[in-house]
């Protein structure tokens, strides 16, 4: 069995000569058995893994029973991603605005109220499709509606959402600089997080930031929540993730085949394909609440060596890093060991050896338990 795979170019925008701003979309299309699944990658311009990764997934979908329809879009911001100074992407930010790609997602808290006074007596099936039209009813709204009124990065934003808003699972692929991998994952989705092989998971509120995975799961959560205030038990309806694939500015073609199939354990966990191949490794995974994630300021500026190894148990009063201060050779302490007062895991470090004080330098899971 070969399954057949689709290409659509989606137009985003356009740029200053007029020519339009496109986004490759792969569709497979499942039998109608298993929920739908949209998964993106490099939204910021330097996190190019997930590429990789969904190159992965098309490769070993080919050849795997599925279920339900996937989507998958590779090069999701087409302006992050060729946002270069030198020899490094620069791609988090829109050059023009300043505000993070990915934190341009629209907000539907607004049409809750309404929906549910319309919508309240539908049984399960018939009240999930509708909230999913209005959602892209929404989404298509804004984007039709007044054109001034939208930032490059805003259109972008609601044209990917307009994607996701069609699926049941949503995975936004992502690197840190440089980074062990974990994955963000809302409170209520936190046993599906065992059958990705992600030994590290942040779990965060179900609360709005403007982030993809909260854009995809936060509307679902508060209609969960206000049908709850009127007696009625609906359940969310949509997961969604933010899968951490390790270090941006590099792609590893056999890692993101392990990422792909760690992937799929979780697709084939929820029924979107049917292969007992892909199953979770064993391992212990740790889990951190938001709240007990630390960012770790340099105290002092300086050249860093990083010796705190990434994404394992480090105990209180380790030495998290050296830096070199070469201006005090002769008159100071020219090396300065910095340690970590708390046990903590160390996620991810700043990318450049050079830091002025108050880099964030670590990010750390603290408090942090089996899960």
């Amino acid at each position: 069995m070969l399954n057949s795979i689709i290409q659509e170019n989606i137009k985003v925008g356009e740029i200053a000569n007029g020519l339009p701003l496109t986004i490759p979309v792969y569709r497979l299309k499942g039998s109608g058995a298993g929920p739908s699944v949209y998964i993106q990658a490099n939204m910021h311009g330097a996190e190019v893994q997930g590429n990789a990764v969904i190159y992965q997934l098309l490769e070993l979908l080919k050849h795997t029973p599925v279920n339900g329809d996937i989507t998958l879009v590779p090069y999701a911001n087409p302006i992050g991603c060729n946002q270069k100074s030198g020899e490094f992407t620069l791609g988090r930010f829109d050059p023009i605005t300043g505000t993070n790609w990915n934190r341009m997602y629209h907000d539907h808290t607004d049409l809750i109220p309404a929906f549910v006074e319309a919508h309240q007596n539908l049984d399960d099936r018939a009240l999930k499709a509708a909230f999913k039209s209005t959602l892209l009813e929404q989404t298509h709204a804004l984007l039709d509606g007044d054109a001034y009124r939208l930032t490059t990065g805003k259109r972008i934003a609601l044209n990917l959402q307009a994607l996701a808003h069609q699926a049941d699972l949503v995975l936004d692929l992502h690197t840190g600089p440089i980074s062990a991998k974990h994955l963000y994952c809302p409170m209520y989705a936190k046993e599906s997080a065992r059958y990705f092989d992600i030994q590290n998971v942040l779990l965060i509120p179900e609360g709005f930031g403007g982030a993809m995975d909260e854009a995809s799961f936060c509307p679902w959560w508060q209609l969960s929540q206000a049908l709850a205030q009127r007696n009625r038990e609906f359940p969310i309806m949509v997961e969604a993730f933010t899968v951490e694939l390790g270090s941006q500015e590099k792609i590893d073609l056999e890692e993101a085949k392990q990422d792909a199939k760690s992937i799929l354990s979780y697709l084939n966990h929820k029924k979107v394909i049917d292969s007992n191949e892909y199953q979770p490794n064993q391992m212990t995974r740790y889990a951190c609440y938001l709240k007990d994630y630390l960012a770790y300021y340099a105290p002092m500026g300086g050249m860093v060596e990083y010796t705190a190894p990434l994404g394992e148990p480090i105990s209180a009063g380790t030495t998290i890093a050296k830096i070199l201060r070469m201006e005090q050779y002769l008159s100071e302490q020219p090396l300065h060991e910095i340690t970590l007062p708390v046990d903590a895991i160390p996620i991810l470090h700043f990318a450049s050896a050079s830091v002025n004080q108050g880099t964030e330098l670590y990010k750390f899971f603290t408090h942090y338990f089996e899960l």
